[in-house]
């Protein structure tokens, strides 16, 4: 069969159509210019031309990268950087599909010379939100959930995802006492509900549940997510949102949507940032001018205050005579130095972060991938982060009944420690605030200088020597992946089946040269290794329907599975003579210390569902059950169930409200519901067995007993939560309030709870008592200015939380300045109140407690 190039002429289109057509059935060639009808099977003729055009923009500027494909054929383009276009050998009756990032996909019929004008996507007001096994309109939504995009991430960096998530969303509160980068961010979601387990909320990362386990140094597992990869966060609060979750939903839920392929055919994004860090303020300290005149100032009021005792010369000590030291003193007794240590030990912090991303896909198909670079340098110097990261994506509609995907990330991180929660609680952070101005950082000849120097006061190192000769070098390495199948059985149903798994290995290396007061005196050092493992599996059937066109449910059923295992060993040694090897070689120390490991597993075990009905798209009701068995507990009591209902009224759907034209959204709501929390200790129910070592004839053995009681009665905490909320939108909604009201109570508070010294034991887990929260919350979100080429959006909120213990089984709990009493909020510290200084005329008075005029009154 003879084969021909079509060729293009400047000329009316249907002189055109008649010459090709006279030239083709010269060449005798028609059968290739007859396409075969689908339906009928017949061939009805169809003209091969070329087809060039330009893409515009609204305001008629050629737009480059536009992607520009044949439908149903396998051919496709992109625009130059002026916006043109060419693709040859396109049927005549062909139409393109032009889709472009913020732009309406359309669909346009081929013709010689085409100008087509983009059109921008609308922001729908009526956004899909991820809730826990599905998705659901914002509107239809019935209970208390916050969302943050992506374009909302990138506006403030952050090395953890955590820290992102500070101030955007109402009623979640991020902090940080750590000077390192993403050292130890908290998070509260409406205030803490335990006394000594988690009350971290739980993460969901595409599905994944991330187990809290307890790492490091007080990090999690969601601090070696990469940021860059997010799409959206969806934060639910109440428990209408969050019993889907059951056993492990009491302190929020907080899910992660990642970055998927795209349709739109190969893309190449390259997005760097970089930045500089400052201490924003610092504390107000004295200078080395008034430490000395502060201590001059207590000597002489011990003169008149507590003559008798002055007078012994022994009870209190001249400062004076204490000046002589020549490395910190001039002859006349003033200070050599004035160091200001939070000069000293903060510094800018410089961070620069490459996020690459390769996506490409079709209709049926998508796959991404992505890589990531982040070197970060923390305030507190000496301290830094290195995190390599990497991920791929796949989603394919294999058939018009089955969708198959999957995720697979790996993160490579190492990090420098400068918070260590050990060490006989001496930390740079500390020090900061310890260490006495009329010191330096070093003298002369190269030593580190200590408060210890200057006679009389704590001896603690300075911060930067606590920096610099406590090494503690934290490698962390994740490996997060899921693979999921969707299949579509009938209409309006679907089951999706997913498994997940989360693997941490974490290699902790740590040296403290010899020297360093409460820290290390003879030099010290060890290898700690941990690994976690955490898979998922679980199925689930959602069925969606409308009928009537009043009526809409969507009900969901499921089950899972989840097991987790950690295990831990460690090598230690002391002895050091001086820091060559440090961690390299613990042979090089000459006492090694008893090794030690531990290993345990725990299983979970749930059956779930939700119901969502709607009628006129104006009443909503949501029911939610889960039934969740965790192999932590005591045999009778292992299972428990956490249920929830919501109810929702879209007020601007009602007929009267059609007229108030500036009202465009107004929904109240309200949620009841239970959650729980079961993360405490695998065998915490069980008696446990401890090591033990003795001396016989000299020698030390070891041995095996029972170190821990058995609490067969150990059961779930449970936390019922009541909220209503109001929604209002106005003037197209460019401007959103929302208000919630809530209140929850924890029952059977779990607490490591102290024993009588005479049980043999000192603590045994028990359920305790009940606290509540109660807090309002308010948001206001605004659009002041948005057109195509500015912007400018607000964003304020405000939270109030009340914390109350209202319950504890045998009355107070102290541990060291803190105690947990009935009337006061959880994390409340004991102690005297200050209520001046004795007064001259009340010498008498103060004599009855032993105290003299000028003594603090307490």
């Amino acid at each position: 069969m003879k084969q021909f190039s079509t060729v293009t002429f400047n000329m009316p289109a249907l002189r055109q159509k008649i010459i090709y057509a006279a030239f083709v059935l010269f060449t005798g060639v028609v059968p290739q210019l007859h396409a075969k009808d689908p339906v009928t099977g017949n061939y009805s003729p169809a003209f091969l031309m070329d087809v060039r055009g330009k893409v515009l923009e609204e305001n008629g500027v050629g737009v480059p990268g536009v992607s520009i494909k044949v439908k149903n054929v396998n051919k496709a383009t992109t625009t130059d950087g002026d916006g043109n276009f060419s693709i040859k050998g396109v049927n005549e009756d062909a139409v393109l599909i032009v889709s472009y990032i913020g732009y309406v996909t359309q669909e346009v019929k081929v013709t010689a010379d085409m100008v087509i004008k983009l059109v921008p996507q609308v922001k729908k007001i009526d956004e899909v939100v991820v809730v826990g096994y599905g998705t659901t309109k914002k509107s239809d939504l019935t209970g208390a959930v916050g969302t943050v995009k992506a374009e909302t991430l990138q506006e403030r960096p952050a090395s953890s995802l955590n820290q992102s998530l500070s101030g955007r969303v109402s009623g979640v509160n991020v902090s940080s006492n750590s000077g390192r980068p993403g050292g130890r961010t908290n998070v509260r979601i409406r205030g803490s509900s335990s006394l000594s387990v988690s009350n971290n909320p739980l993460y969901v990362i595409d599905g994944v549940i991330l187990n809290p386990v307890g790492l490091r140094n007080g990090s999690t597992p969601i601090d070696y997510i990469n940021p860059n990869d997010i799409a959206s966060i969806e934060v639910l609060k109440d428990a209408s949102s969050t019993a889907i979750y059951g056993a492990r939903g009491a302190n929020g839920v907080i899910l992660v949507t990642t970055k998927r392929g795209t349709s739109a055919g190969g893309r190449i994004t390259y997005d760097p940032d970089f930045s500089i860090g400052v201490l924003p303020k610092k504390l107000e300290l004295l200078n080395a001018k008034e430490f000395l005149a502060v201590e001059d100032l207590a000597y002489a009021n011990a003169q008149k205050y507590d003559p008798v005792g002055w007078a012994t010369g022994t009870k209190y000590t001249d400062p004076k005579t204490k000046r002589t030291n020549p490395k910190l003193f001039d002859s006349q007794g003033n200070p050599l130095y004035d160091t200001d240590w939070q000069g000293e030990a903060f510094q800018k912090a410089f961070t620069q972060n490459h996020q690459l991303g390769f996506t490409d896909g079709d209709e049926k198909r998508s796959i991404g991938a992505f890589l990531n670079y982040r070197s970060q340098d923390g305030l507190a110097r000496g301290s830094w982060q290195d995190r390599y990261a990497g991920r791929v994506v796949y989603d394919s509609q294999i058939k018009d009944w089955l969708k198959i995907g999957g995720t697979m990330s790996y993160t490579d991180q190492r990090e420098k420690q400068v918070d260590q929660l050990d060490g006989g609680g001496i930390t740079m952070m500390r020090q900061v605030l310890e260490a006495l101005p009329i010191i330096p950082v070093k003298y002369a000849d190269g030593s580190w200088a200590s408060n210890r120097d200057y006679p009389g006061m704590e001896g603690g190192d300075n911060p930067l020597r606590v920096s610099a000769d406590r090494i503690s070098i934290l490698h962390t390495q994740t490996l997060l992946g899921n693979m999921y199948t969707n299949i579509h059985l009938a209409e309006g149903l679907e089951l999706k089946s997913t498994i997940g798994v989360n693997i941490i290995n974490q290699r902790e290396d740590y040296f403290a040269a010899k020297g360093m007061q409460y820290i290390s005196d003879n030099g010290n050092a060890f290898i700690n290794n941990n690994r976690y493992n955490s898979w998922q599996f679980e199925n689930y059937l959602t069925y969606n329907r409308q009928f009537a066109k009043v009526h809409a449910l969507n009900a969901m059923a499921g089950v899972s599975w989840q097991h987790i295992d950690r295990f831990e060993n460690q090598a230690s040694t002391e002895g050091f003579t001086d820091s060559y090897y440090r961690y390299y070689n613990l042979g090089a120390g000459s006492s090694p210390q008893p090794p030690s490991s531990v290993g345990t597993a725990n299983g979970l075990n749930s059956y779930f569902g939700r119901v969502n009905y709607g009628f006129r798209n104006k009443y909503l009701v949501t029911f939610t059950g889960r039934l969740d068995g965790s192999s932590k507990f005591g045999s009778d009591n292992q299972f428990a169930f956490f249920p929830s209902a919501a109810l929702a009224w879209r007020v601007t759907e009602e007929d009267f409200m059609k007229s108030i034209a500036a009202i465009s959204n107004l929904k109240v709501r309200a949620s009841y519901g239970a959650t729980g929390n079961s993360e405490i200790p695998a065998y915490r129910a069980l008696a446990g067995m401890g090591n033990y070592s003795v001396i016989f004839n000299g020698a030390r053995n070891s041995g095996v007993g029972i170190d821990r009681i058995a609490n067969p009665g150990l059961q779930w905490e449970k936390t019922k939560q009541v909220d209503f909320g109001l929604e209002l939108g106005l003037f197209s909604n460019r401007l959103n309030l929302e208000l919630d009201l809530y209140r929850r109570k924890v029952d059977g508070m779990l607490l490591d709870a102290p024993l009588p010294y005479t049980s043999g034991r000192d603590k045994i887990f028990s359920n305790v008592g009940s606290m509540e929260n109660k807090g309002v919350e308010f948001a206001i979100n605004s659009i002041n200015i948005q057109n195509d080429n500015f912007s400018w959006n607000t964003t304020f909120n405000i939270s109030v939380n009340k914390n109350r213990v209202l319950a504890l089984a045998n009355g107070d709990i102290s541990s060291g300045n803190g105690i947990i009493r009935v009337g006061e909020p959880v994390g409340s510290f004991f102690g005297r109140m200050h209520l001046g200084t004795w007064g001259s005329k009340e010498a008498d008075e103060a004599k009855k407690y032993n105290m003299l005029p000028g003594d603090v009154k307490i």
